[in-house]
């Protein structure tokens, strides 16, 4: 599907985010600035905004994992961009999260062969000639998934 700029990248991730369970992994997997941080941040803000938090999400860049509290379970926001090899996921915790916590999880590709088998992909490219609009490819994995259809059909149509 095509995204008309931040804004329809943040109405996809809005309507993702309600249908997020524990063991739910959403890998986010672009070029630098085709939008991955702006759909974890509207994935999460969604999320807390339904339990009446608004808080600051910063990028893990740095920090490589963030964690937020859902009451229910926790969502880890991680960012792969400088994962030196997929062998320190053990080292971030993420091998247990992956269990427990929905993951959003941007560089999604650098976990190699440690990818969750179950997981959602979202690949975000940019458009040609259009320097806001993006190409979004999502591709599942596993079963539960079958919300995603009217998840996106919603997010069109917003």
């Amino acid at each position: 599907m095509t995204l008309a700029g931040p804004a329809g990248t943040e109405r996809l991730a809005a309507s993702m985010a309600p249908h997020l369970a524990p063991g739910d992994f959403v890998g986010l997997s672009g070029g630098l600035g085709t939008g991955k941080s702006v759909f974890a941040r509207a994935l999460i803000g969604t999320r807390l905004a339904a339990l009446g938090r608004a808080e600051e999400i910063p990028s893990p860049s740095y920090t490589l994992v963030q964690t937020y509290d859902l009451g229910a379970c926790e969502l880890w926001h991680a960012d792969l961009y400088r994962l030196g090899t997929p062998g320190e996921v053990i080292e971030l915790g993420l091998d247990e999260a992956f269990e427990r916590a929905i993951c959003v999880i941007e560089w999604a590709e650098r976990l190699g062969s440690t990818l969750p088998e179950r997981r959602l992909m979202l690949e975000l490219r940019f458009v040609p000639g259009e320097p806001d609009a993006r190409i979004a490819t999502l591709a599942t994995h596993g079963s539960g998934w079958d919300w995603l259809p009217a998840a996106i059909d919603r997010a069109a149509l917003a």
